[in-house]
């Protein structure tokens, strides 16, 4: 018989990941406890309240809170299992920062109890799942920790990556493939009990280094893709050719897919998770390296267009449209357009930049150190402007193709008014 989880849960970490997790979980009637250190998440989602932008989260976390099978806390409690869901950055050598991921380790230890589940969601290097088993038995060596070949660990421990896309986070969690990877059979199968509360899509079981790899593979996947649209648009560029019009007739081959080339890339995965293959193979993984480096440098190269553009004028005024990592969300993680707009503002340092996001309120803290740069509505900032950037293809952009930009210089990154 397939075992379904029923007990209690706690979720380290209330972020883009781990809120819309706890909220599939406790509309499962499962009593759901996010854990953050952030005071004012807490306090948002004690009242019912979400922290971020994210389609159909609202109303569910309104519900799952109203139902009192959802709270919030900055304690670390009791529970039958445990989800971690905290930030994977990387350190300037490119390494993971695993430091978040040990911290709810070493938080968790003291309140397991034998039977109890612990799954890393958090996109991480292969054997940080194992590692964690190792965080846990240093500070509780009277549990068993689960080791591959044994059998009769106190505690179950694994690895399920997240895999949605923002802006659709709360239909991709129920639909899409899991894979579950523990560090024995019996830990997969035990983490599987979790998922089956809500996931429809077919629950792939594999041992962690495994399901860490896939995750990373997944997005490195992306990112040479992504990298190969980029350089063609650079090719292209030097050539006087339409990228736009290249891409659109070598994707009527059948076996042929070109993505949209970009300012960059950018959320929490595919300009990180990337690099952690390359640390763990560093002399192997060359392709993909090379593909970060492509894009990385794209908010560069753009950058440098628009400043090239501007010395065409004697007093230009410069629109930058979007600020977010991709269109329709207001998530701002390792945003392109973010980089591209301060690079703009620090070598047009007399220029009037005007920034415009419908997702985004207030200046991002990267860009506040910039006097020249001035949010603005998005009709305001493109009927003052001499020159017109389109960073994120947001659908209010995208409704302006036709509209305020006769007579103005365009640089659109996206396509979406081509």
């Amino acid at each position: 018989m397939t075992e379904i989880f029923k007990g209690r849960l706690a979720i380290l970490g209330m972020g883009y990941i781990g809120l819309p997790t706890a909220v599939a979980i406790a509309t499962r009637g499962i009593d759901v406890i996010g854990v953050d250190i952030n005071h004012v998440t807490v306090a948002a989602l004690s009242r019912g309240e979400v922290p971020f932008v994210e389609p159909d989260l609202a109303v569910a976390v309104s519900g799952a809170v109203a139902m009192g099978r959802l709270t919030a806390t900055t304690e670390t409690p009791e529970a039958d299992a445990f989800i971690i869901a905290v930030p994977t950055p990387f350190n300037e050598d490119r390494t993971a920062d695993l430091s978040y991921v040990k911290a709810a380790a070493e938080q968790i230890a003291p309140k397991l109890k034998s039977g109890n589940i612990v799954v890393l969601e958090s996109t991480s290097p292969p054997g940080t799942t194992q590692k964690i088993g190792d965080w846990i038995g240093a500070v509780r060596p009277d549990l068993r920790m689960p080791r591959d070949g044994e059998t009769g660990a106190d505690v179950f421990i694994a690895h399920c990556p997240e895999r949605v896309l923002p802006g659709r986070i709360m239909i991709e969690m129920i639909t899409n493939d899991r894979v579950i990877g523990g560090l024995t059979p019996r830990c997969a199968e035990k983490a599987a009990s979790i998922y089956r509360l809500f996931a429809q899509g077919e629950i792939l079981l594999t041992d962690a280094a495994s399901a860490e790899m896939a995750k990373l593979v997944e997005n490195a996947y992306r990112d040479v893709n992504i990298a190969f649209a980029n350089e063609i648009s650079l090719i292209s560029e030097s050539l006087h050719i339409d990228v736009w019009e290249v891409i659109r007739l070598a994707n009527r081959h059948p076996r042929v897919s070109i993505l949209s080339p970009g300012p960059g890339v950018g959320g929490h995965c595919i300009p990180v998770d990337p690099w952690f293959i390359v640390s763990a193979a560093p002399t192997l993984s060359r392709l993909i390296r090379t593909a970060r480096e492509v894009n990385d440098h794209r908010p560069h190269h753009v950058a440098e267009q628009v400043v090239e553009k501007a010395k065409r004028f004697r007093s230009p005024t410069v629109a930058c449209l979007g600020l977010t990592f991709k269109a329709n969300v207001d998530d701002v993680r390792e945003s392109p357009a973010i980089e591209v707009v301060g690079l703009i503002a620090k070598a047009l340092p007399d220029v009037d930049i005007l920034v415009s996001d419908p997702y985004v309120s207030t200046m991002p803290a990267l860009l506040t150190k910039y006097e020249n740069l001035h949010l603005e509505g998005a009709y305001q900032a493109v009927e003052r402007a001499d020159i017109v950037v389109l960073l994120v293809e947001h659908e209010p952009f995208k409704a302006m193709r036709h509209t305020r930009l006769g007579g103005k210089v365009i640089y659109d990154t996206r396509g979406a008014w081509h």
